[in-house]
């Protein structure tokens, strides 16, 4: 309901509609025609037509669809958010195993061989990639980090250097061309995912996957950033030992 495509067809008479539907939604979906024609001082035809454009037969449709549009957005404002604490404990549980300890030690082996270390993400695995930049360097490893794909690095930097790429999903489309080329230049790739099967895990050479639980809030990707953040501080801290 108001797709992009939608409100970029309106007419100057119909986005005088749809502006004001979309400020006193709740009080349209309970109006009359002729109420809502007075409202917004045009005709009910024009109603009518403005209905028909948004895939409605009439303007009782119209309501019907509103009244679904009201509830969806009432359940997602009222949507309990979960505690973190089960998903990080049965993280740090799995974090004892020795599969994992393994992973951590050959990936430091690798980084500890690099020139140099390229840490890429987007949105909260930026700001991941960030922090690791900083830190990997503070324990005295050179490190960088891109939160923007398209951001050039000379070919100087990317020789002989070992990338880490953070990806919650695994699958983020602006990270995997750039961890293409690294491929193609016979780089090292790292990667720190929630599962071994993304795509960014395959074409890694070494993936470290933390498995839990992805939550989402409304469209925003709220999966806790904690495992992350421990792989990346034990990691660097594995590299310092081969300083």
């Amino acid at each position: 309901m108001f797709s992009n495509e939608q409100i970029s067809s309106y007419n100057d008479l119909e986005l005088s509609i749809y502006n004001y539907i979309s400020q006193n939604m709740e009080k349209v979906a309970y109006m009359r025609i002729r109420e809502l024609a007075d409202e917004t001082h045009v005709s009910t035809a024009t109603i009518l037509r403005f209905c028909r454009k948004n895939q409605c037969e009439g303007f009782s449709e119209f309501k019907v669809k509103l009244k679904m549009l009201l509830a969806q957005h009432n359940r997602k404002s009222t949507k309990a958010l979960k505690s973190p604490h089960h998903a990080v404990y049965e993280f740090f549980e799995r974090s004892q195993k020795p599969e994992l300890e393994e992973k951590i030690r050959t990936a430091a082996q690798l980084v500890s061989t690099a020139s140099s270390v390229i840490f890429i993400g987007t949105g909260s695995s930026g700001i991941m990639a960030e922090y690791g930049a900083r830190y990997f360097s503070s324990l005295g490893t050179f490190s960088m980090y891109i939160n923007d794909p398209q951001f050039p690095v000379h070919a100087k930097i990317r020789e002989n250097s070992v990338t880490i790429a953070l990806s919650t999903s695994g699958e983020n489309p602006f990270i995997l061309p750039h961890l293409t080329q690294i491929k193609q230049e016979k780089n090292k790739i790292v990667s720190i995912t929630n599962n071994r099967q993304s795509t960014i895990a395959k074409i890694s050479d070494i993936n470290i996957p933390y498995y839990v639980n992805e939550e989402y809030y409304e469209s925003a990707n709220i999966t806790t950033q904690f495992p992350v953040l421990f792989l990346l501080e034990w990691m660097a801290r594995e590299v310092s030992k081969h300083e």
